[in-house]
Formats: structure tokens, C-alpha cells, sequence
């Protein structure tokens, strides 16, 4: 099957997208592995009509109403995304193929604080792995994406080293690569990278990929090409980025991080897939 159109992210930009791609009359696909940084909220007390809510709350209402509307919706992890005839979403469970796509993940959340002032410091193995061909390489990170980040950059170098930076290995492995999942005490380095301190003992590296947590939309726009703004995806005033059919709302696109603009966002975008599946007769 392929979908008129994947939308990544069920916070509020994303279910408001749905819910106005399924009024417009097509069959849009939410792919969350969660709610993203609303999950967290304790209160919200300056959204219209609601006079105090929690995020976990408003994220289950949401779901509820997406529901309503018969939208799919899928907890699964979005590994990758590519460009084909079709767009090509890769996720822990399986692949999809969709006419557009709607990028509503959150802002950028999985920067490693300890290591940013480091050159040789990446979050993208397809985009950077090329630079470290056979040399020592780390990979920050413990579950599911670090699994597909590592993939890729087996395929670059023999010498390998994951850290989990005391958390535990939430994946399984398939080759016989290192884990060390002691905390990282402390990273080396004058300008560039050059080492990472673990469990008392010093690691030397040449370059270091960071894939904490889940993919985000800064992530998955580099690994595509998508132009970016610092840490937010640049979008035009329909909510499309510079790739054709792929497109971008709430806080991937930066401004003021408020549900009621992510909201605002969503509908914008939907109305402009809306009228990019009509335009191409897709």
C-alpha cells in the first residue's frame, strides 16, 4: 500500500495534519514511537479553551480524536527516511511508501552536550561516515537507531566501539562490535575528538557519531539532504522544505515551541499536501 501521506510525530502538529488530510479525503499514516517532549509537561494552563491540562493528557485526547477519524496510527520507530518514485519511510518494524510526507517530530532533542565542542563529532552516519573509511570510530547511543547508525558505518570501518554512557543495551547487535556501558567520565581532544573516557580507562578515536534516542527531524532531514537552519528544518510559507512532497511543521521548523502554534503549523501543512497530491494527480 502506499499512502497519500506519513506523517512523523503524533504531538499536536501531527495529529492535526491527519485530522485534516482525512477531512480533505485522504489516508494519512502517524508513526510515533511517543509523544516527544509533551510527554514531559506537568501543566498547561495557555491553551485556548482548556484552562489546565498535562501533556500526557492532551497527547491522549489527541490520539483519541485521531482515532475518531479512523486515522492509522503506528507506535513504531522511524529509523530512516529516502526518496525513490515514492517516499521510503524505514522504521524497527517495517518499511512504507507514501506519496508525501510530514515531518512533525519535535525539535532536535538527542545532542551529546559533552562532546559538541569537539570537531570530528557527527549525528549522521550516511552524511559523515565516509570521512572515517577504516579508522577507530565511536558510536554514542543504546537502542534501536544506534542499531541502524551502526549499520552503516560497518560497512566504513572494522573498528567500531558503542557507548552506551551507563545506560543499558536496549537492542540486540549483530556483530561482535564492543559495548561499553560503563559512563562516559570525560572526551578528549584539543580542537578535533581524539579519545573517550569510560569506566577509568581511555578510549582513542578518530571521529565520534552521536544516535541517542530516536531519530529526530533534524536527523532524518540530514540524512536526506533536507536544507536545514541551525537545528530546525527550513521550510517556505507552505510548510515544504526544499525536497518536493516532503514537508515540515511545529517545533522541526523552530519559532516559538507553543502547542498553539504547532497547531496552527499542522493545519497549514496538511492544506498544502492537500494541494501538492491534487497538483501532481497522484
Amino acid at each position: 500500500m502506499i499512502y497519500d501521506c506519513i506523517i512523523v510525530g503524533k504531538g499536536p502538529a501531527g495529529i492535526t495534519a491527519a485530522i485534516y488530510l482525512k477531512r480533505y479525503g485522504y489516508e494519512p499514516l502517524i508513526l510515533a514511537k511517543d509523544g516527544g517532549a509533551l510527554e514531559r509537561v506537568k501543566d498547561i494552563e495557555n491553551y485556548y479553551g482548556i484552562p489546565h491540562i498535562t501533556g500526557p493528557e492532551l497527547l491522549k485526547v489527541g490520539e483519541e480524536q485521531a482515532k475518531s477519524f479512523g486515522i492509522e496510527m503506528k507506535s513504531e520507530e522511524v529509523l530512516e527516511l529516502s526518496k525513490e518514485l515514492h517516499f521510503v519511510v524505514t522504521t524497527n518494524e517495517q518499511v512504507y511508501e507514501a506519496k508525501s510526507v510530514i515531518l512533525a517530530c519535535g525539535a532536535s532533542r538527542n545532542r551529546y552536550a559533552k562532546a559538541d565542542q569537539y570537531e570530528g563529532v557527527s549525528y549522521c552516519a550516511t552524511c559523515d561516515g565516509f570521512f572515517y573509511r577504516k579508522k577507530k570510530i565511536a558510536l554514542i547511543g543504546n537502542g534501536k537507531y544506534m542499531a541502524h547508525e551502526l549499520s552503516v558505518l560497518e560497512n566504513i570501518s572494522k573498528d567500531i566501539l558503542v557507548f552506551t554512557d551507563g545506560l543499558p543495551l536496549e537492542t540486540e547487535l549483530t556483530s561482535s562490535i564492543p559495548v561499553i556501558t560503563a559512563p562516559i567520565d570525560k572526551i578528549h581532544g584539543n580542537t578535533h575528538i581524539t579519545g573517550i573516557e569510560a569506566g577509568g580507562k581511555v578510549y582513542p578515536i578518530d571521529g565520534c557519531f552521536v544516535a541517542i534516542g530516536n531519530a529526530s527531524g533534524f536527523t532524518l532531514a540530514k540524512h536526506l539532504g533536507i536544507g536545514l537552519q541551525g537545528n530546525s528544518i527550513s521550510v517556505d510559507e507552505a510548510k515544504m522544505t526544499n525536497i518536493e512532497g516532503l514537508f515540515s511543521c511545529g517545533d522541526s521548523i523552530g519559532g516559538l515551541l507553543q502547542i498553539s502554534k504547532a497547531v496552527g503549523d499542522g493545519a497549514i501543512c496538511a492544506t498544502s499536501v492537500s494541494a501538492y497530491l491534487k497538483k501532481h494527480k497522484f
